[in-house]
């Protein structure tokens, strides 16, 4: 998958987690915690939804330092979805 590919998986999980969020304004750089109000369960919700699309694991101690959207699609690329 190309970065593109990746960064939108990532926000349509992110909003099928968080159905409030708009995708066309996901500003790739904003906190997921405070911009897209994301708490802890929504957190797990996403890695579980980016495993199953994407067969990526994030473990608990990695997904932490993934504050923001650019953040998840970097650590995406370097772990198995790059191209």
């Amino acid at each position: 998958m190309n970065r593109q590919e990746i960064r939108a998986a990532v926000i349509e999980e992110l909003v099928n987690v968080a159905p409030d969020i708009d995708p066309a304004a996901v500003e790739d750089e904003k906190s997921l915690r405070d911009e897209y109000d994301l708490d802890s369960m929504d957190s797990v919700n996403l890695v579980i939804a980016i495993h199953r699309r994407l067969g990526v694991s994030i473990p608990d101690s990695e997904f932490g330092r993934l504050q923001s959207v650019e953040d998840v699609v970097n650590y995406l690329q370097t772990h198995g979805c790059g191209e």
